[in-house]
């Protein structure tokens, strides 16, 4: 990737949001949904090696994932 190049339109995002939200959106909406998103893969990943390993499975399964799934959701849910 070349140098000062974006990984995506942030104008875009904030469009998005908004107009799911219905409300107005503060100027860095989009860098605390990339934190918040950050956020929740770490867990689940975390949640997931837990489960995986009290299995006895030698690595996360796409069913450890789906098992600890709703937990990590309902820790994010806003």
């Amino acid at each position: 990737m070349a140098a000062g190049q974006k990984l995506y339109p942030r104008a875009t995002v904030k469009k998005i949001v908004k107009a799911h939200s219905k409300c107005n959106v503060s100027k860095n909406v989009d860098v605390m949904i990339f934190l918040d998103y950050v956020l929740f893969m770490q867990t689940l990943v975390k949640e997931a090696a837990i489960d995986s390993k009290q299995a006895g499975e030698r690595g996360i399964s796409a069913k450890s994932i789906q098992k600890v799934a709703p937990d990590a959701l309902s820790k994010f849910k806003g």
